[in-house]
């Protein structure tokens, strides 16, 4: 995978009922430990979000491409490897959120799975199924939708980028890195 300087997908902005972002989603809410046996990445979709109230029925929506707007200290919890892939297996192309659990953050970048950081996006001007453009050497993001520039991510690091485009830090190692 070459690390795109431009991703631009749909946004899920994750959000409860009242239409206010989620705060402290963990690892249990993102991937629920009663599926923790299954271990081939292609089955793990399906469970994204199954134990996040109102969230259940995502993977049967979501598309390759789409990317996730979350609150703060998403994928807090464990270091439940399974709450990455799964977002990988569905093809998610970025997650964008105001903080991250720190092990969640790691392993996803590990995973090749680009995250980035943006405080105040979950609680900007965003919808769900607003189309986006992040760019990831500024870190600047565009509404598209709306024509109007959201909140800034913190840039990728040029070892992130190398990691990503590697398609994790496996395949990197792997490459002599």
């Amino acid at each position: 995978m070459i690390m795109k300087e431009k991703i631009i997908g749909r946004v899920w902005v994750i959000t409860d009922r009242d239409g206010k972002p989620i705060d402290d989603i963990d690892t249990d809410m993102i991937y629920h430990n009663k599926h923790l046996a299954v271990v081939d990445i292609g089955e793990m979709a399906q469970y994204a979000f199954g134990n996040l109230e109102g969230w259940q029925d995502f993977p049967k929506k979501a598309e390759r491409g789409d990317i996730l707007i979350v609150g703060k200290n998403f994928g807090a919890g464990s270091s439940r490897q399974h709450a990455v892939d799964c977002f990988i297996a569905l093809g998610i192309s970025a997650i964008v959120g105001e903080s991250f659990g720190a092990i969640y953050y790691r392993n996803a970048i590990n995973a090749g799975l680009p995250i980035f950081v943006a405080p105040n996006i979950a609680s900007s001007s965003i919808r769900s199924g607003d189309k986006i453009e992040i760019d990831t050497t500024t870190g600047k993001i565009f509404n598209i939708t709306r024509n109007t520039e959201l909140p800034p991510a913190k840039p990728m690091s040029d070892v992130q980028k190398k990691i990503i485009e590697a398609g994790g830090l496996l395949e990197l190692a792997g490459k002599g890195f």
